[in-house]
């Protein structure tokens, strides 16, 4: 696989002001742990630049993306976002992982460069906390909210619905927990179990065995997509009968190919919309994909590079592009609409929370199935929770 991994531009590159390229940097997962999302993601990501540059670029810059390697180890991606900003200052940097992204939080304050988070902990969108942080997806902890209220509402039976929580023992999997937690019980849930594991485990049955003996109607796995083929696979084993909803990064189109039957009447919380369903945007995505089926990561990441190229668009129309002006232009950002690709997103000075939407989806005869939309208030109380 090819990725795009442009150098330092030079300075006697015979652009005038108005054409020099515009850099952005990328530190994406594309080994390790979370290298299966995180390939598709980047390729998102990079079609989603061609595509801009394709259409004019911003006001006629040409966008360059230095996309790198973070191995899903944070160290490793401080130290090449700061040989970045040492290289030549990037107007803006897309990343990925919780761990990275909080590493980033003050380093980015300090450089005053916005980033592009495909981790949605909900803290992240807080600007008290992360001033330069913005992701396009609702937070995670909102969209188990969302889950949480579909299946609720949905509810019959004549007593409480019965919920277990499986997420691995990380910052991405511990993130939308408490917020699980605390819903849940606001809805009238009875939580009957957790279990946590390591993110790499391919060992769940323990686990299960654990869940199933609080007879739980709806169960949360909060991995990657591996590790949910991998409960998926262990509950059908024991037996479970429980309705299974998954994280955004735990189900994508090849969670049947891993999990079989026991993929089937799966629910996925998704922010972007799966290959060939009928929205505006598709035609785009066909074309840039050279009308390969690419998993809904992609067209995640697709989203990313527009919502950013729109906050440069406004921040460049309004005068000098850099970082400092790219946030301000996206917290006055309203109602963009990626081509229907995803959820309309919003930003505000004090909230930079782009949705409290998602797209539920189902897996229905080995094929992801949109289900509804699902959108919640913007409680302040929720911010950054």
């Amino acid at each position: 696989m090819l990725f795009l991994i442009l150098a330092a531009c030079d300075g006697n590159l015979p652009f005038t002001n108005a054409q020099r390229p515009i850099r952005v940097g990328g530190l994406i997962d594309l080994s390790g742990p979370g290298s299966a999302v995180g390939v598709p993601y980047a390729q998102g990501l990079r079609a989603g630049v061609e595509y801009i540059n394709d259409t004019g670029g911003i006001n006629g810059r040409p966008i360059h993306f230095d996309l790198r390697d973070t191995g899903y180890d944070v160290e490793q991606g401080v130290a090449l976002y700061n040989a970045m900003v040492e290289a030549d200052e990037p107007v803006c940097v897309q990343t990925f992982g919780t761990g990275l992204t909080d590493a980033l939080v003050r380093l980015l304050r300090q450089d005053r460069i916005v980033a592009f988070s495909a981790s949605y902990s909900a803290h992240l969108a807080d600007p008290a906390l992360a001033p330069y942080n913005f992701f396009t997806a609702a937070d995670y902890s909102t969209q188990i909210r969302a889950a949480l209220k579909y299946f609720r509402e949905k509810w019959e039976q004549n007593r409480a619905p019965r919920l277990a929580l499986s997420y691995p023992n990380s910052p991405y999997g511990r993130s939308p927990i408490p917020a699980a937690r605390h819903y849940a019980r606001e809805l009238g849930y009875r939580i009957v179990g957790e279990f946590t594991a390591s993110l790499s485990s391919t060992y769940a049955t323990d686990g299960m065995l654990n869940l199933r003996n609080g007879k739980p109607d709806f169960v949360w796995a909060g991995g990657f997509t591996s590790s949910t083929a991998e409960t998926l696979s262990a509950a059908g084993n024991l037996g479970m009968k429980s309705t299974f909803f998954t994280s955004i990064w735990g189900c994508d189109e090849s969670l049947p190919r891993f999990a079989g039957k026991a993929a089937e009447g799966t629910f996925c919380n998704q922010a972007a919309a799966v290959y060939g369903q009928d929205v505006p945007g598709m035609p785009v995505i066909l074309k840039y994909s050279a009308n390969q089926p690419r998993p809904t990561h992609y067209i995640r990441g697709f989203v990313s590079s527009l919502v950013m190229a729109e906050g440069m668009r406004h921040a460049a129309s309004a005068g000098k592009l850099n970082g400092e002006t790219l946030k301000a232009a996206l917290e006055r950002l309203r109602d963009y609409d990626p081509m229907g690709l995803a959820p309309k997103i919003s930003y505000f000075r004090d909230d930079h929370r782009p949705n409290m939407s998602i797209f539920l989806y189902e897996i229905v005869k080995g094929e992801l199935n949109f289900v509804d939309e699902i959108s919640l208030e913007r409680r302040p109380d929720w911010l950054g929770k």
